[in-house]
Formats: structure tokens, sequence, C-alpha cells
């Protein structure tokens, strides 16, 4: 037995290295968009690389700290210092602009990466028998992943972050019942207090992190279990053996090794280089431009980032006339729009799968023009969520057009209610919902992808 061998010997009578093998051997379908996913979990990489970077130099405390740093401005006052950590970051520690900035874009193009996974997922009605479960995990992480940017944005405890931490203390305590309970474990009670910001990091870096981690494996149990999903074929497959059209129990495409894991080191650093780009040229957030934490006063403009603004928009839109008392339970405005609605979206998320639900696994991708009604709705979605955002710049929008936000709001509630409409029946209309019924897709009962003993081809 040569030298080789012996040491595969000693390994595969210890780890089984023989029934991974087949494994390593499953294919991934060769399609583009299956890599939005791995560009996702390669942020998701990032993100805790370069937060564990910060976390050595940040502090999560609002005590009063004197600054001795390179922003003159500040030079020898007294400010938080959560503030101050992170004005040396940026600005006194090597590197620390460009970890900061890559930390930044991470966020954006992981959140990023998953909606445009998500939407594929539903076009493509790929979220059908027997993936249910696997939509609800994505909706999961997306949610957290919104969490996650919150809860990180609002760590500087600037003018700007400090708003936006009481814009979310005051949601939260809306709650009825339970507001107050909610806000003392989230915020650590009344705000600002001096257990705000530590309980923000400890949910930024660790409890929102392990769930996301945790959902992550989740998500991954699953696809090995249920394989792929892949386009489905015009022709024959020829290979080892024929795979015909209709038959899902084969997966077409690359084997995971070496072939997929080249390509998936090929994403990895492509997604780094653009980031690395985006961190090197583009700036983030500037601290020293707001100033640290001033109660007396408010930031004249105050949004979110892009994948947050559609909630906002919902609290601008929502009047404050709109609270009422039911069964001595007092529902405000606040509870309303930063709340109900945002809840009735992800509800009306998660439901989908159920609604659009089939009887038997489907394991081919569908093509979203043979499906006039889900493609509908989902154009209407998106419209809905734009429309909701574009309210929450109602600040701009009534500055570009010359009124104020308050003769502004009728009509970006048209706008909300309005736009979705038309666009999901333009969108059934063009896609020939109404000239009869949709052409029904073959249902197929075959599940896995294994062949002759376990390969794919």
């Amino acid at each position: 037995m040569s030298r080789r061998d012996a040491i595969y010997d000693w390994f595969d009578t210890r780890f089984g290295l023989g029934s991974a093998q087949s494994f390593l051997g499953k294919a991934f379908p060769a399609e583009d968009s299956f890599l939005l996913g791995e560009v996702a979990l390669f942020c998701f990489g990032l993100l805790v690389a370069s937060g564990t970077f910060l976390g050595f130099f940040y502090e999560p405390s609002i005590a009063a700290t004197q600054y001795q740093g390179s922003v003159m401005q500040y030079q020898g006052k007294e400010m938080p210092a959560a503030f101050v950590s992170v004005l040396q970051i940026t600005y006194d520690v090597p590197f620390g602009m460009l970890i900061r900035r890559m930390h930044h874009w991470a966020a954006h193009l992981f959140i990023a990466a998953m909606a445009l996974h998500m939407l594929r997922v539903f076009f493509t009605g790929a979220y059908r028998n027997p993936r249910e479960p696997q939509w609800l995990v994505g909706l999961g992480l997306a949610g957290l992943s919104m969490g996650a940017a919150y809860t990180g944005y609002s760590l500087p405890f600037d003018e700007f972050a400090s708003t936006a931490v009481g814009i979310g203390y005051n949601v939260t305590l809306s709650v009825p019942i339970l507001g107050e309970w909610l806000a003392q474990v989230a915020f650590g009670g009344s705000f600002p207090s001096g257990a705000t910001i530590p309980r923000l990091y400890f949910f930024h870096i660790l409890v929102i992190p392990l769930a996301i981690a945790g959902l992550l494996a989740v998500h991954m149990a699953i696809l090995v279990r249920q394989k792929h999903t892949e386009a489905a074929r015009d022709d024959a497959v020829p290979g080892r053996e024929t795979v015909a059209v209709d038959d899902d129990s084969v997966i077409v495409g690359l084997p995971a090794v070496p072939n997929q894991v080249a390509v998936s080191v090929v994403v990895f650093f492509i997604t780094l280089a653009a980031l690395s780009l985006l961190s090197g040229f583009l700036p983030v957030h500037n601290i020293a431009e707001y100033g640290p934490n001033d109660p007396a006063s408010t930031p004249g403009l105050i949004m979110p980032d892009w994948f947050l603004m559609w909630g906002y928009g919902f609290l601008n839109l929502v009047p404050s006339w709109l609270s009422f008392d039911l069964l001595g339970i007092h529902f405000s405005a606040e509870f309303i729009g930063g709340m109900v609605l945002p809840g009735i979206v992800f509800a009306a998320v998660a439901a989908w799968p159920f609604i659009d639900s089939v009887p038997e696994p489907i394991h081919f991708t569908a093509d979203p023009t043979e499906r006039p009604w889900p493609t509908a709705v989902g154009m209407a979605g998106i419209t809905f969520i734009m429309s909701a955002s574009i309210a929450g710049m109602d600040v701009i929008v009534a500055e570009v057009v010359g009124m104020s936000t308050s003769a502004l709001r009728p009509y970006l509630i048209g706008l909300v209610v309005g736009a979705p409409l038309l666009i999901g029946l333009a969108s059934y209309a063009v896609l020939g919902g109404f000239e009869g019924d949709p052409p029904t897709e073959g249902a197929v009962t075959t599940d896995g992808g294994e062949v002759d003993g376990g390969d794919d081809q």
C-alpha cells in the first residue's frame, strides 16, 4: 500500500470518507442566478470578519469620554464613548475607515443579494411543494438581516443614529399591553439610557448573527436534502445515461467538487473585489458631520437605509388621528404604521407558498410568462414596496414638487394603493391572463437527484 493510500485509509476508517464521495459529486445547476445565494453567504462571512475587527475598538457605552484624536472640531470635548470610539476607528485606527466602509457595503450587498434571490425564487415558482419551509427560512433571514442593519447603524450614537433609535423605541413602546416589556428587552428601558447601546450592541454582535448562522445552516441542510430546482429542459441531456426531458430525479449541472467549488471561489473574489472598490471610493455615514447625540435637537432630514425605507413610509402615511381604543386597549398610529402594516406584509409573503400550492412535488422552475397570476402578484408586490419607499422619502419628494408633506400625503396614499393595483392588472393582461385559463404545469412526483447508486449527472 502506497503512503497516499495509507493516509486515505487512516482518515477513511475514522471519518467514513467513502460515504462522502456521493455527496461531493452532487450536481449544481449551471445557472448564474443561483449564485445570488452564494454572494449573500460570502457577504455574511465578510460581515463577521470585518465586524470582529471593528469590535476590538468599539466602546458600547454612552459614558462621557474626552476625545483625543484627529478630528480637530471635537478635540478635547467630552462626548459619548460610543461616538468617540467610532471617530477613532474612522480616523485614527489603521485601515479603520476602509474596514468600516467594507462592513457597511457588505451589509447592503447581503440584503440586496437575498432580496434578488427571493425574487428569483418567487417568479420561478421555486417556493412550491416541497420547498415551502425553505421559503419561510429565507423570509426569516431577510427579517433578521434588517434587524442586524438597524442595530448596527444605531451604534455610533451620533445625532442621526440616536434619532433612529428613538423612532424604534417609540414604535416598540406603542405595542399594546406588551410595549413596555418589549422596550425593556430591546432597549434596556427608557430611551436614552445607559443600557440602550450595550443592549443593541449585544443584539448586533451575538443574538442576531447567531440566529442568522442558525437559519443559514437550516437552509443548507434543507438544500442538501431537497436538491436544487432547475430550469425545465428543452431536450434530453446526453451523458453517461440520457436524461429525459421530464426526468426530475436527476439534476443536470456541475459536480459540487471540484467544478462548483472553483466557481464559488471565483464568485467570492469577485464579491470581495466589488466590496473593496465600493469601500475605497464611496463614503459611508459621516458621523463627524452629524455630531454626537443631542437630545435637544433633531436632524433636518431623517431617512433609514433603502431596505427599511418602505417601513418608514408606512409610519409617514398613517395619520396621527388614526388611533382608537378597543376593549380598553389603546391602538396608536405608531403601532399601526410601525408594526401592523409591516407585519401584514411579512405575513402575506409567508403565506404565499400555501396560497399558490400544488399537491405534488415540483423540481423544475417555471417560466414567469406562463404564470400570469403569480407574476402579476409579484409585480404588484414590488410596486407596493417601491411606492411605500417613496412615501418614506416624503420630505425630499415634497421639496421637489413644491408641496408640504401634509399636502402630499393623500397623493402618496393614492400611489401606495393605486400603483400596485394598476401594475398588477397590467402585468396580468400582458401575460394573457384575461384571455382564458393559464396553461397548467405538469406535476412531477419523483424526489431526489441520484441515479446509479447515488451519482448526479
